[in-house]
């Protein structure tokens, strides 16, 4: 797999093939020369169940291994470590056979190299991130766009192949790099044109132009009247839940009108979706509700006494999240003056706030399985394709599984959370390298023109290591155990 030039020899893992001195590790600091030898520095990653109950770690190498591996379908041999498929004319470097509740099953691993691949960011927030299609940039390099908001969420598309490799040397690079630090679960901080600065990091709040975000928001302003209508009769006279999307009031939402609440001859400056819902009362930003104010009553227009409106008057204003708050009385004119909340008053704030989750960051990696990374499961590609779509063959990354999006190919998608710390790798090509595994049945793997000679079993594989070595990490939930047959650490 390496020819020899100048006492160095060359790298075949990915298409850069590096020339690697011995003692040095090549591009991607993934492949290292160990006395002549290309080596994996990662160990194959192996995930053991009965860890998470208490049990004993079984060995699976080292002088004491009996060669037997208690129950097999507790173990799976997952992809990070194992090593690459390309050139991708040679089979997968574990296909590994085990039987779980009397099936025999074959599953294909394989790092693979991924130019078709992205990330998709959740960002749970009411702030205004950024226009929809507005460029994300990271280090001034784009690296994505933003998308469509969800509920109580900012949607970032990252990475894709344009990025990685139709723009500058530059982009492709920063791109490839964030990609796998999102993935990797590490902060990243994200400029977007004309819009906030923000730190993302898998499973942990959003931090907004320095602040770190601490909910999500309840539900739009109407459907904040809506769950909490009942809660407010009686001690206010009217309520306004301040919104980007949907502004609510009570008194003219359909929640109000069938507990009997009564007119206020309110006005509220924006568009009238339908009785008691508002569009468009303010720009979108960081103020209330993720609109560009901090003063509430710039979205109220005068009252009209002939619907209601009358000295003494009560109202309070609240964001979808509770964090703002104000309470106001009308005056003799007809104007809010400021007041003190009431006690009674700041229980339903609070309700807001409590019914509200925590704020996190959600990365999905995105990648599309085709090209030759395949060939490494069967001789056939396009049966593996369609096995995968006939749902016969699972597709895993680093042992979760992962979403198949319908239609043509094998387009994968799957919460990095999940995943075992640094799961995924880069090739400075650059592209993205995931863990891959593919699991068949023995029987369906032959039928798919599998590389038959050389799947071997659970204990043979782990024995015997691949071409770039040896060394298992064994993995159950909070623990690492480290496992090796040889030394072939850089």
């Amino acid at each position: 797999m390496s020819d020899r030039k100048d006492e160095k020899i060359r790298c075949d893992a990915c298409p850069v093939m590096c020339y690697i001195a011995d003692g040095k590790s090549g591009a991607c600091d993934r492949y290292a020369n160990h006395d002549g030898q290309i080596v994996r520095l990662d160990p194959l990653t192996i995930l053991d169940r009965r860890m998470a109950a208490g049990d004993s770690v079984k060995p699976f190498l080292g002088a004491n291994w009996d060669g037997g591996l208690g129950q097999e379908n507790e173990v799976f041999v997952t992809a990070i470590g194992a090593g690459t498929t390309y050139p991708d004319y040679k089979p997968a470097p574990f296909i590994v056979s085990r039987e779980v509740d009397g099936v025999d099953f074959v599953t294909v691993v394989t790092e693979a190299i991924f130019s078709y691949c992205g990330v998709k960011v959740k960002i749970d927030t009411d702030r205004h991130l950024g226009k929809e299609g507005a460029v994300v940039r990271c280090r001034g390099e784009a690296v994505g766009l933003v998308i469509t908001s969800e509920y109580g969420s900012q949607m970032l598309s990252l990475g894709g192949v344009d990025h990685l490799t139709g723009g500058s040397k530059g982009e492709g690079r920063v791109t490839c790099d964030t990609l796998m630090r999102l993935c990797n679960k590490e902060a990243v901080e994200l400029t977007i044109d004309d819009g906030a600065t923000i730190t993302v990091e898998a499973g942990k709040p959003p931090i907004v132009d320095g602040v770190a975000e601490e909910r999500m928001r309840v539900g739009c302003g109407s459907a904040t009247i809506g769950m909490f209508a009942s809660q407010w009769k009686g001690l206010v006279d009217e309520v306004v839940v301040v919104d980007d999307h949907i502004t609510g009031v009570v008194s003219e939402h359909q929640a109000g009108k069938v507990i009997d609440w009564q007119e206020t001859g309110i006005k509220i400056v924006g568009r009238r979706s339908t009785p008691g819902r508002y569009f468009q009362v303010a720009e979108p930003g960081l103020g209330w509700g993720g609109t560009n104010i901090e003063d509430p009553l710039t979205i109220l227009g005068d009252w009209n006494a002939a619907k209601g409106a009358r000295p003494g008057l009560t109202l309070l204003m609240v964001s979808t999240t509770g964090e703002q708050f104000a309470y106001y009385v009308l005056d003799d004119d007809l104007v809010p003056q400021p007041a003190p909340l009431p006690e009674a008053l700041q229980a339903t704030v609070d309700l807001i706030t409590e019914n509200c989750e925590p704020a996190l960051c959600t990365v999905l990696f995105m990648g599309g399985a085709g090209g030759s990374l395949r060939a490494g499961a069967t001789r056939n590609p396009v049966k593996l394709t369609r096995s995968v779509q006939k749902k016969h063959t699972a597709v895993s990354c680093g042992g979760v599984p992962a979403y198949v999006w319908p239609g043509g190919g094998i387009t994968i998608m799957v919460d990095v959370l999940n995943l075992p710390d640094n799961a995924f790798g880069y090739v400075p090509t650059p592209a993205l390298v995931a863990p891959l595994e593919f699991t068949v049945r023995r029987e369906d793997y032959h039928d798919l023109g599998g590389h038959d000679a050389a799947v071997r079993s659970i204990g043979k594989a782990i024995e015997d290591g691949s071409e770039y070595g040896a060394s298992s990490l064994v993995l159950g939930p909070g623990e690492k155990t480290l496992l090796t047959r040889e030394d072939k650490e850089i």
